[in-house]
């Protein structure tokens, strides 16, 4: 625990030092630097940062604990989220660079009017903040078991520890300190992950080429599914992996905005494409974690946890691993779920100043709006808290298939149409779209014997579709594309 306590001590300051860094070159306290960080960002380090805002703390706990339920049939979707990747580089960044966006629902506004820009800017902001305080849920279990219980300090004192420290090197310099923040935070991830791995190989007294055989030979290691009706199908999983990479960081507003500091929209497309190749191999060493863990566990008769997210912070919080993989563990997925909050607070300050409160260049309002923004995501983390979900990463996909789906079908339609639609009505889509596809979420086994899996994104996103052409305007004055 001393030693934990001490590198968090280094760990933090750092974070400031390098914010404050970020500061000098950018600008202090300037919208532009928090927004857009002057647009002047370097490409590679945009890429390599966002590996950590990507990949998260979550799929540090999570991904391996999928290993005993579903195998490695997850790289299916991991495929997916290449092809994804791809489609959002060729596709939208285009579109946010020529249209000069800070928001990227200001195209919305462009395209269908003012009230459907508010729509999409508020289905964000729920999106965002469950999401952000999902991460931050598992980054401070993490915490709060190493460091706070032990002192007999409850779990919403370390949350709200937690998210201080974020304010503090987040409140000023916004996304111009982000790029040097999530370039190490990034770097903490994969070594935690590599420690790790190590850890576990050592235990059981593996070299590489055992690991390797070890996971192959695991009755785990399936990676291709070929029941439709399998939830895990590959095609069904395959299509849900692009799908959820084309809204989770192409009409995500985190995500674009990070991408939209690059020079150039080349680099910003080369930024994209190199940072969702990596989603696959990392994600298989997550799997083959996990693989290595539960075969640890079978061999040494250590009793598993109820909840499989909570499988290798017991394994290292117990000491099974060795004493010293607990600082990297513990500095690596703290730094991840670090690394999605804190762009996450960023971006929702973003929407809310420009979509919602229409003031892009107030930066008292922004100050206001950003620490706003933090007790919201706290508020967000004691719900998840009092929820204590099995397995958070897979409750992320699910409620991105509601929350995200109504943005799918507006940019779609709003690309791939020229008609115009009364924008006053378009609110009344976007909420009845994710309410249908929770009752045929519901009733889909009983009406159908069939369990809709991410695929209700999609169709989600295509009800808002279906609804949006029932409001096409044939008399209104309007631009019909932009």
């Amino acid at each position: 625990m001393l030693l934990m306590l001490i590198g968090l001590a280094v760990y933090f300051p750092l974070l400031i030092l390098l914010s404050r860094l970020a500061e000098r070159r950018h600008g202090r306290t300037g919208n532009s630097a928090f927004y857009r960080a002057a647009r002047s960002a370097p490409w590679p380090m945009v890429a390599f940062g966002m590996i950590a805002g990507s990949i998260s703390g979550v799929s540090l706990v999570s991904v391996p604990a999928w290993a005993s339920t579903t195998g490695m049939t997850y790289l299916q979707m991991c495929a997916g989220f290449i092809v994804g990747y791809i489609i959002v580089a060729l596709v939208l960044l285009p579109v946010y660079y020529r249209l000069r966006l800070t928001s990227i629902y200001g195209y919305l506004s462009r395209r269908f009017g003012p009230k459907t820009r508010r729509a999409g800017a508020v289905f964000f902001l729920l999106s965002k903040l469950a999401g952000a305080a999902a991460r931050l849920y598992v980054a401070g279990l993490v915490l709060h078991t190493f460091i706070a219980a032990p002192f007999g300090i409850p779990f919403p004192v370390t949350a709200a520890v937690t998210l201080l420290l974020i304010w503090l090197y987040t409140h000023r310099s916004g996304q111009a300190g982000l790029i040097y923040t999530d370039v190490f935070q990034s770097l903490m991830l994969l070594l935690a992950l590599g420690g790790t791995l190590w850890a576990v190989a050592a235990r059981m007294g593996l070299d590489w080429h055992g690991v390797w055989t070890t996971v192959r030979e695991s009755p785990m290691s399936r990676v291709f599914e070929w029941d439709f009706a399998s939830p895990q199908a590959f095609w069904r999983q395959f299509l849900s992996g692009i799908f959820i990479v084309i809204v989770m960081t192409g009409l995500d507003q985190d995500m674009m905005q990070k991408n939209l500091t690059c020079r150039t929209l080349r680099d910003a497309q080369k930024d994209m494409c190199l940072y969702g190749m990596a989603f696959l191999p990392i994600n298989a060493l997550l799997l083959a974690l996990g693989i290595l863990l539960y075969t640890f566990c079978a061999a040494q008769g250590i009793a598993l946890p109820a909840k499989p997210d909570a499988l290798l912070p017991q394994l290292v919080s117990s000491g099974a691993l060795g004493p010293w993989v607990v600082i990297p563990f513990s500095l690596g997925i703290v730094a991840a779920a670090f690394s999605a909050a804190d762009g996450a607070l960023t971006a929702l300050t973003t929407s809310c100043c420009i979509d919602l409160l229409e003031r892009e260049d107030d930066v008292r309002l922004r100050r206001r709006v950003h620490a706003l923004m933090v007790l919201a995501c706290l508020g967000c983390v004691w719900i998840f808290a009092a929820v204590d979900s099995p397995n958070v990463i897979n409750t992320i996909y699910v409620m991105a298939s509601y929350t995200y789906g109504p943005l799918l079908g507006l940019f779609a339609f709003g690309l791939f149409t020229r008609v115009r639609v009364r924008d006053r009505f378009v609110p009344c889509v976007v909420v009845l779209s994710p309410l249908i596809c929770g009752v045929l979420d519901r009733m889909a086994p009983v009406w159908w014997n069939y369990k809709f899996g991410y695929e209700l994104l999609v169709f989600n996103g295509l009800l808002t579709a279906v609804g949006l052409f029932l409001l096409r305007a044939h008399n209104e004055i309007g631009r019909a594309h932009v």
